[in-house]
């Protein structure tokens, strides 16, 4: 037991810690999440929308009109559709945060530059026409959203990191003291808002003439198709559940920085999901954000079989406890007061259950979606607090078998940690002077 903990503090703990302070993954997830309470308040539109109710179609349409649905789904559009635009914004204005520079100006200069990066016509009338001449074109809605998220990262990015470079370079316009402070934060953003705006223009002036065509395919071929295809790989998955319960292991909140790397990933094929769930195709991905909240019953580790354990069958009156308290925040997937209340963190044997059941589950999910035994994901985000069996119901569009699964992984979740928590019972219960067994008892 001694080695491995050795071997966490001395060799994982560093570069954990590394990794976990690493500002650019920090505003990649701060950022993206910006987006997620829209993407929720769309999806309850979008539940409402396919209700799995008997003859709800018909009576939507004989109340409302036959076209319930599609205005049932404008809120959908307006949330889905814009999660490139807004994580843009978001991820700009958390990294210029990190840095101590001015987040707001950072973020409206990377939403610009995003823009000027995505092909799209501006419909105008000429001047001095008889007629209004209509011409086609406009903002790419599909690429506002999943589709255009590693450009908006990338430009995010870019556009934060040569405003921070301009600005420690005191390359500025300042204007005195009198001034308002906010007009003067909008010179001090105008050189390198400049050289952002110019630079994204000429890289798509250079793109154009290659036959990638667009700031957006050169981006999709060259880095969106390969980290889409590991995060859409069963062996990709679960490296990224292992390193993330590794995390936890040694006290870093796991699943929120491997979210930094994985969430455009995850999100993008949840869209795709989505998007196909409207039209009622067969939906195309089975990892997304869903996928991983489902098979983390309880929270990172499947801890919500462990919690039940805790408090029915524990001999110790510390794990007892520990199990009230944590049997309320355990039922909506809140598990941090079993991880550093047991503790996991740093202890070897409940480490190796912690690390397994998720693997565990991620598999057993995965295949029984692929053979088409459970539903996948419907592109549906509800929040990850949502309790166990209900969340499986509803991430799966309303299908029974999701439910089912989430049960099944809770048996599954119940099977590898029940000798594990045994051990670790017995050695509370001697820690507190008692005995774990009549036997121990007599020979005592």
């Amino acid at each position: 037991m001694s080695k491995v903990n050795t071997f966490l503090e001395n060799k994982v703990m560093p570069v954990a810690g590394k990794v976990a302070g690493q500002r650019h993954l920090n505003a990649l997830r701060d950022g993206i999440i910006l987006t997620m309470p829209l993407i929720i308040v769309g999806s309850l539109f979008l539940i409402l929308a396919f209700l799995p109710i008997p003859g709800y179609a018909d009576f939507m349409a004989g109340v409302f009109g036959d076209q319930w649905m599609s205005k049932l789904l404008y809120p959908v559009g307006v949330t889905f559709d814009i999660m490139a635009l807004i994580a843009c914004f978001g991820i700009a204005y958390r990294l210029a945060e990190r840095y101590g520079i001015d987040a707001l100006s950072s973020g409206a200069i990377a939403i610009s530059s995003f823009l000027l990066a995505t092909p799209f016509q501006i419909s105008f009338t000429p001047e001095g026409a008889a007629e209004a001449v209509q011409v086609g074109g406009g903002i790419p809605l599909a690429l506002m959203g999943s589709q255009g998220l590693f450009v908006a990262m990338l430009i995010a990015i870019f556009s934060t990191e040569i405003y921070r470079y301009i600005v420690s370079k005191d390359i500025v316009i300042k204007m005195p003291d009198g001034v308002p402070p906010a007009v003067a934060k909008s010179f001090v953003a105008l050189i390198p808002g400049f050289i952002v705006i110019t630079s994204i223009w000429l890289v798509r002036i250079f793109v154009e003439m290659t036959s990638f065509g667009s700031i957006h395919a050169l981006v999709t071929q060259i880095v969106g198709a390969p980290l889409t295809l590991v995060g859409g790989s069963l062996i990709g998955n679960l490296f990224v559940v292992f390193f993330a319960m590794l995390l936890w292991s040694v006290g870093l909140h796991g699943m929120n920085i491997v979210s930094g790397v994985m969430a455009p990933i995850w999100m993008g094929a949840m869209d795709e999901n989505r998007i196909a769930f409207q039209a009622g195709e067969e939906l195309p991905n089975i990892f997304t954000t869903q996928f991983i909240e489902m098979m983390n019953v309880g929270g990172s580790g499947a801890t919500f079989a462990l919690v039940i354990m805790m408090l029915l069958w524990a001999r110790s009156q510390q794990i007892k406890q520990l199990g009230r308290l944590a049997a309320g925040p355990g039922a909506f997937n809140i598990n941090e007061p079993i991880i550093f209340g047991m503790p996991i963190v740093m202890n070897p044997l409940l480490i190796l259950p912690f690390i397994l059941t998720p693997l565990v589950t991620v598999i057993v999910t995965y295949f029984a979606m692929s053979l088409g035994i459970v539903a996948k994901p419907a592109g549906i985000a509800v929040p990850w607090t949502t309790p166990p069996i209900l969340h499986g119901y509803l991430i799966t569009g309303g299908n029974i078998s999701g439910a089912i699964m989430q049960a099944v992984n809770i048996l599954i979740a119940f099977a590898i940690w029940l000798p594990f928590f045994k051990i670790f019972d017995k050695q509370k219960v001697r820690e507190e002077g008692g005995f774990s067994s009549p036997d121990e008892k007599k020979v005592g």
